[in-house]
């Protein structure tokens, strides 16, 4: 299946500021991605890209006093598989831990282990140990939170969404990789894209998601306390120990944010190539052969073509 995905944001900010933001696909995905505008910012600025401490995409830039908008626009192909699941899935005592897993059973700037512990153990102590343990969480994170973006808080944590039994999805995933983390299974915090794919529309504004993923037997599995099913079309964008590690943007210094929009639709690939607007053909054109594009209209890349690859003759950068 084919999945577009995109960004525009517009900023303003009293004066010009240092901008860090974290809205690349995660390198993990680059090789799905079909084409992708480069960022592009209005006005124009120079930004460097370097990978951060998780292995994420970052991008940096001075944005100037005023209004600047950030946009991008990408198509990804994904295999259109549901979240895995695997019952037998042990959890693996601290010390077999890889090194890697270890930062993410320790406490965090929204995830205080030592204020849940007691809770965790009371609720899921009892619960059998691996698979069943985790999705008692997300089961238990899901019927006890509200879900409610007029309640959104960026400062809200895990045991204060606990306490207040509402919040967003970052909200959801907090309090679930908290108590998996007080039970000893190593949790990160994922965000990226989600779209209604799939499922019934939801009716609200699309928007970046959070969910998580746990350490379980040999390998980090999906998981979403949010929604608490399977899903299709998850395009990670970062991986942290909770949301202080992983902001869209991070400024330094005040901002507003004036106007958010979000896309992420599954499409066939003529429609890829019919929503394409005047400013994705600026950048994308040159770098697509006629032949390309007439094969996608009529359903798909040309034939032979291995996704990702420089024969597939359509645009697979971060710059």
């Amino acid at each position: 299946m084919l999945i577009r995905y995109g960004y525009q944001i517009t900023l303003v900010c009293a004066q010009a500021t240092a901008i860090l933001a974290r809205l690349n696909v995660h390198p993990q995905r680059e090789g799905d991605v079909l084409y992708e505008v480069p960022f592009h910012a209005t006005p124009s600025v120079p930004s460097t890209v370097f990978a951060d401490e998780y292995g994420n995409r970052s991008r940096r830039f001075m944005a100037p006093a005023g209004r600047i908008s950030l946009r991008a626009d990408g198509l990804i192909a994904d295999d259109g598989r549901r979240d895995d699941v695997d019952h037998s899935a042990r959890e693996v005592p601290v010390l077999e831990l890889p090194a890697d897993a270890m930062p993410f059973l320790l406490g965090s700037r929204y995830c205080e282990t030592d204020l849940l512990s007691g809770v965790a153990w009371q609720l899921f102590g009892g619960v059998t140990a691996g698979w069943a343990r985790v999705q008692a969480i997300c089961d238990f994170v899901h019927g006890h939170l509200t879900f409610s973006y007029p309640n959104a808080r960026s400062t809200r944590t895990a045991f204060e969404a606990y306490q207040e039994q509402i919040g967003v999805c970052r909200d959801f995933t907090h309090l679930a990789i908290t108590l998996c983390r007080c039970m000893n299974i190593p949790a990160r915090y994922v965000n990226g894209y989600l779209g209604d794919i799939g499922v019934p529309p939801d009716g609200l504004a699309m928007d970046f998601s959070a969910w998580f993923e746990v350490y379980l037997g040999d390998r980090w599995y999906t998981c979403d306390a949010r929604h608490n099913a399977r899903r299709i079309g998850r395009i990670v964008i970062a991986r942290g120990r909770d949301a202080m590690d992983v902001p869209m943007i991070h400024s330094f210094g005040p901002h507003t944010l004036e106007s958010f929009h979000v896309t992420t639709d599954e499409v066939t690939g003529t429609e890829a190539i019919e929503q394409l607007d005047a400013h994705t053909w600026q950048h994308v054109l040159p770098r697509v052969r006629f032949a390309s594009v007439n094969a996608w209209r009529s359903g798909g890349p040309p034939q032979g073509v291995t996704i990702g690859s420089a024969e597939s003759s359509v645009l697979n950068s971060n710059d």
